[in-house]
């Protein structure tokens, strides 16, 4: 079990043994205050981009919906006209190879899992390196039309300047002990949340009991599950990968599945299955895992379902293995047993009015509706 796992599992059961770890938080409470006033002074450098920038980040180690909150902005602000790019740091990826754009073909294990979700969802210009400016410089130099760039991340970035910042809080995770790491899983104290604009994501069946008004002025999103769609259509080829034709029949809710995940919170994928009514088998990695084929062969005879973001990892493994080789029976009944779940984040009405009016203030005007 690596250490991520284990401090994942501690936080979320708050072990007692956690308290040991309090003198490193404070320390580490003591640099991050030191280092975010060192900014804020100017006595370390920070960079401002030349167009504004909106930086999406949160609070918490672990997954909160980040990455589907910003395709749902950047889809939105699309329809709305605005020409939109965004940066990340590339986590995953190699940082040999960046600055670099990112583009449909591109590999995960170059520019990383999230950024090859984004760019294939929404077909949006974007650019990784783990320094935002050299990220920025090598976007703008490639589309210099762009008018607003959103940061994937970032939220400690300091050397960042941002024009808009937006906090994505878990609601359902919480904040569990509220300390700050290793103690807990803050990498900011809760005071950051304080004048900030903060998204808060709950289930949908929360924000059904809230009633009409509230939902219109509070910020709030939630990840609506989409249909089942096969990892691999079958038989279409792609990138030269080509499978044998077969009729897919999608899992049926009430049967057995493994759900395989390596996002920075895998219970919510579970618990996601369970509520769309499947038997669910979870076998949580740690965030970004680098999966192999061999691994998911364990996972035999019933379906496996994955989340968008592995499975642009194991496709791309897919087509790795099949260009130096045809795919055997195994590997072929692997991918016929293999199926992605999307979800789409929904955001309410307070979110879009919120946006429009910092996008205002920025001289950035959307020229059609308010919600997408």
């Amino acid at each position: 079990m690596s250490i991520e796992t284990t401090m994942t599992r501690a936080w979320q059961r708050q072990a007692a043994w956690l308290w040991l770890l309090l003198p490193v938080s404070w320390l580490y409470g003591f640099i991050t205050m030191v280092r975010r006033q060192a900014y804020k002074i100017g006595l370390f450098a920070s960079y401002r981009a030349p167009i504004p920038l909106m930086v999406i980040g949160n609070i918490t180690v672990g997954g909160s919906g980040k990455t589907p909150l910003i395709i749902a902005l950047v889809t939105h602000l699309q329809k709305q006209g605005i020409k939109v790019g965004v940066i990340s740091r590339g986590y995953g990826g190699d940082s040999n190879q960046m600055p670099t754009l990112v583009r449909a073909d591109s590999l995960p294990s170059i520019v990383g899992d999230e950024p090859c979700l984004i760019v294939n969802m929404t077909g949006a210009a974007m650019a990784v390196c783990p320094n935002r400016k050299q990220a920025i410089t090598t976007l703008l130099h490639a589309h210099p039309d762009l008018q607003l760039i959103i940061a994937d991340d970032g939220l400690q970035h300091y050397a960042l300047q941002r024009d808009i910042e937006w906090i994505v809080v878990d609601a359902s995770r919480g904040f569990g002990n509220q300390q700050l790491l290793p103690t807990g899983f803050l990498r900011e104290p809760m005071s950051r949340l304080q004048g900030a604009n903060v998204v808060y994501h709950e289930k949908a069946e929360m924000i059904a009991t809230n009633n009409k008004q509230a939902q219109s002025t509070r910020l709030t999103m939630h990840l609506q599950a989409d249909e089942l769609q096969p990892l691999w259509p079958s038989a279409v080829e792609i990138d030269g990968l080509s499978v044998a034709a077969k009729t897919l029949m999608p899992p049926i809710p009430n049967g057995r599945v493994h759900a395989v995940s390596g996002i920075g919170y895998p219970q919510r994928f579970f618990d996601t299955l369970m509520a769309l009514g499947f038997d669910v088998i979870g076998h949580a990695y740690p965030d970004h895992y680098d999966f192999s084929l061999t691994e998911l062969l364990q996972y035999s005879e019933l379906p496996i379902i994955v989340t968008s973001k592995d499975a642009v990892k194991i496709r791309a493994l897919l087509i790795n293995m099949s260009s130096r080789q045809p795919l055997n029976d195994e590997y072929q009944e692997l991918v016929h047993r293999l199926w992605v779940l999307p979800v789409t984040a929904v955001l309410s009405d307070g979110c879009y009015v919120s946006l429009q009016q910092q996008l205002k203030a920025l001289n950035i005007n959307l020229s059609k509706s308010t919600k997408a």
